[in-house]
């Protein structure tokens, strides 16, 4: 099919070096020679258009048209590292057959071929499978349901509405619509480069001529930020497309700003630096810097910029405070980080912890670091009344939160390695640097493991990476729209090199610098496998027992069990939604015995990589989720909501894996039905005095942990799995009620443990077989935990085991 000159025109223009590239036009080119495209830049040298060979086209664009006519689909194995795959196991998926349906299908299995001496996997497909019309979209994926990013940057890449990103097969485009370029002389990045279409009817085409791939590859492994070095202090800054840099200075801060601006000079790696013969510690500073206009910029030299490697900050905007970190007189502590398998982890929030304790600030002040700190110190110190081993915090960088006075959950990052300056008692002298230190030390000091929140999909407001390239840092749609897949508009291109460098940078200050134990990164499946397992293997130098947590999950997709290779744990959605509905009556036992199992398989290789929870700081608590009051308000919760509450953190606590709680569960904390309170300090502020209402639930849950991690609480801690046969699984006909023996087998020693529950509304009885007559204590039932004292109300269960309406129960043998 042939198209006029005059109505072809650039729709992608990309340098996939520093002097080559590709142009692709909206159809193939009809026309006789080359089309008429040139370069448009200053001082390039000579341009050279040329078509591209078969296989050229086919590699980039994932598929092209054989001599019979057939669509070969084409997927490169060299270009997939987000995942390790077994290249027998890949399919074809598209608009065209279902997508999820051409999994298994042998008719849609990619096969082995050589292309221009590059091993690839491909597949002819008739182009009458297309004839039904409409757009042919596709993408390629595993058996096991892991579906390949898309290549951005491939001339077949679309986007659609709500930010899918697939390939398109185009029958208009079969590669004379793919030409490749090449310059005499390399571009400069700082500068708008493009490309000049001509045509025979009205003005001609101009399009930026963006970076590809290897842009995201441009890196330096030089020390960025402030650096200190005795009386001299240097500035470092990334920016690979700045014109210039300035470093503005001021030793005080000032309305107006710096009166000091100094040029730096831009090295060889796309570093732009000075030295000043100067101990700057203490000092304030920002940066400015300009650029190439465009979709893809938003360069403006009038903006101050905050250093993303600052090591303090005023507040949101800045400025920057220059730290010596050898002037830092509290030391770093040390400590040993319990086994995966023995931790119990409390989320919880810096000033919801303090709110409503005398360590409380005076009013009209809020809680930091040093008030937790002080409370942390305190006899009745509620994690440690609790009785929880590690403290999973949520984000204590800093956020974009207006004023140090309002209530933030600190999930939208404005810098990475500074603390929060809202939670600092002297945020302007970067007070926040020692106080959260000595917080480390002081929950360290309660014997609890430090687990932070970090929050590396995206960023807050106002984004100052954008301001040092957005293109570079952020993933863009075609019209240079930050993608949103994280649900907050600026999803972070975290595996450009330095981008990556800056996740784990910071995470590596944080263990080295403040003692930090471990991690939980929220929505990691826009961190995506590469960056997670590279954070993994540079903190496990640093410190061999860090904790790793993933929240797998993100609007784009789920790698929970892409993780099982890695020494990554995850949240259990999956096991949050089966308890809620278990205790509810509405989940039947095959789908629990799967999550009391520990998540095997499918979801967890070892048994500590699962985090298995019921309530977070997302969504509505649990109380106000089970309740059987109107409008999801548990405030006053019903007899059943306490008896369906007990239930789950038996469960919790019997469960293999890591349990969580979130604070305040063991209360039972509402939030009066409301489902989302990120804003909502008072509504999230501890009610302590809610635990006078209910004791008997917060010594229930204590006892709980307290056997979790006891001797004998080994039986439900595992390093390995344990065999099929450490479980015995017995069940009631009609019912959804559970039994199950732990260590059945013997294979930790001769204790037995029996849990039982029950979540209907009828009394039932399990036959014990072959556990029938034994010496069973029973140490909890339903509303008490008695401990080796036994229940004085029970006796042995004989051939059956009694358990009343929404009643649970552990036995020991």
């Amino acid at each position: 099919m042939s198209h006029n000159v005059e109505l072809n025109q650039i729709q992608k223009a990309v340098l996939t070096s520093f002097d080559e590239g590709y142009v692709e036009l909206t159809h193939d080119w009809g026309g006789h020679g080359l089309p008429p495209v040139s370069f448009k830049g200053r001082g390039r040298g000579a341009f050279k258009l040329r078509a591209p060979k078969r296989g050229e086209y086919a590699l980039n664009s994932r598929y092209y048209i054989d001599v019979q006519g057939k669509v070969v689909f084409v997927f490169d194995t060299a270009n997939c590292s987000d995942v390790h795959v077994d290249a027998t196991g890949i399919y074809l998926a598209g608009s065209f057959n279902g997508w999820q349906d051409a999994i298994g299908d042998e008719r849609w299995l990619m096969r082995p071929r050589v292309i221009l001496g590059r091993s690839v996997l491909a597949l002819a497909v008739k182009p009458e499978v297309f004839a039904d019309g409409g757009d042919v979209l596709f993408k390629f994926v595993t058996e096991d349901h892991h579906w390949f990013q898309v290549d951005t940057s491939a001339a077949s890449a679309v986007v659609d509405d709500e930010n899918n990103w697939n390939f398109k097969y185009d029958p208009a485009k079969t590669g004379r619509h793919l030409f490749q370029f090449k310059l005499s002389q390399p571009v400069e990045l700082s500068e708008n480069n493009r490309l000049l279409c001509a045509s025979k009817e009205g003005d001609p085409q101009l399009v930026d001529l963006e970076p590809g791939n290897f842009f995201y590859e441009l890196r330096s492994d030089k020390e960025l930020g402030a650096i200190v070095e005795g009386k001299k202090t240097v500035f470092r800054l990334f920016a690979p497309r700045a014109k210039w840099v300035e470093v503005g200075l001021m030793k005080t801060i000032s309305e107006d700003g710096p009166d000091n601006w100094i040029s730096l000079e831009r090295r060889e790696d796309f570093v732009w630096e000075i030295e000043l013969s100067e101990n700057l510690s203490g000092s304030y500073y920002w940066f400015r810097l300009d650029g190439p206009e465009g979709a893809t910029s938003l360069f403006d030299p009038s903006v101050n910029v905050l250093d993303p490697y600052a090591k303090a900050v005023v507040s949101r905007e800045g400025p920057a405070i220059v730290i010596d970190d050898k002037a830092v007189v509290t030391p770093v502590s040390k400590f040993s980080v319990p086994h995966w398998e023995d931790l119990v982890i409390l989320e919880a929030h810096v000033r919801d912890l303090v709110a409503r304790t005398r360590f409380a600030p005076e009013e009209g002040d809020v809680a930091g670091f040093s008030h937790l700190s002080r409370y942390a110190a305190a006899k009745d110190f509620y994690p440690s009344r609790l009785g929880v081993n590690a403290i999973e915090l949520q984000p204590i960088q800093e956020n974009d939160s207006e004023s140090p006075t309002d209530y933030h959950w600190g999930y939208m990052t404005a810098n990475f390695f500074s603390p929060a300056s809202s939670y600092g008692s002297d945020p302007a002298a970067g007070s926040q640097v020692e106080e959260f230190r000595e917080l480390v030390g002081a929950l360290h000091d309660r014997d609890l493991a430090v687990i932070l929140d970090v929050v590396y999909n995206h960023v807050g407001e106002p984004a100052h990476l954008m301001r040092i390239d957005k293109l570079y840092y952020f993933h863009l749609s075609p019209e240079g729209h930050c993608m949103n897949w994280s649900g907050c508009g600026n999803d972070l291109r975290t595996e450009s090199a330095m981008a990556t460098r800056i996740v784990v940078d910071s995470l590596k200050r944080l263990v080295s610098f403040y003692g930090v134990d471990g991690f939980r990164f929220d929505l990691a499946d826009l961190v995506g496998k590469p960056v997670l397992e590279i954070v993994e293997k540079e903190l496990k130098k640093i410190k061999a027992d860090i904790v790793l947590i993933a929240e797998p999950w993100s609007f784009k997709g789920h790698i929970g069990p892409e993780l099982r290779d890695t020494g990554y744990s995850s949240w259990n959605d999956g096991y949050r939604e089966a308890v809620k509905k278990y205790v509810r009556g509405d989940y039947g036992q095959d789908g629990l015995i799967y999550f009391l199992k520990g998540s095997a398989e499918h979801y967890a290789s070892w048994p500590a990589q699962t985090v298995n929870y019921v309530e977070s700081h997302d969504d509505r608590v649990w109380i106000d989720n089970i309740t059987e009051n109107a409008n999801n308000d548990g405030t006053h919760p019903a007899l059943g909501d306490v008896r369906r509450t007990h239930m789950m953190v038996a469960l919790l606590m019997s469960s293999v894996g890591i349990p969580m709680l979130h604070a305040g569960m063991d209360f039972l904390a509402s939030k009066n039905g409301v489902n989302n309170t990120y804003l909502d300090g008072e509504r999230n502020a501890l009610d302590y005095r809610r635990g006078l209402t209910f004791p008997s639930t917060v010594e229930y849950f204590k006892r709980w942990v307290e056997f979790r991690l006891s001797d004998l609480g080994e039986l439900l801690r595992h390093y390995t799995r344990p065999k099929e046969a450490y479980f015995e699984f017995m069940t009631v006909e009609g019912s959804s009620a559970l039994a199950c023996v732990l260590n059945a087998n013997g294979e930790k020693g001769n204790r037995r443990l029996l849990c039982a529950f029950n979540p209907s509304g009828h009394a039932v009885e399990f036959a014990l077989g072959e556990w029938a007559d034994r010496d069973w204590v029973q140490w909890a039932d339903h509303e008490r935990f008695w401990g080796k004292a036994g229940s004085p109300l029970a006796e042995a269960p004989g051939d059956t085991l009694y358990l009343p309406p929404l009643g649970c129960g552990l036995w020991v043998l």
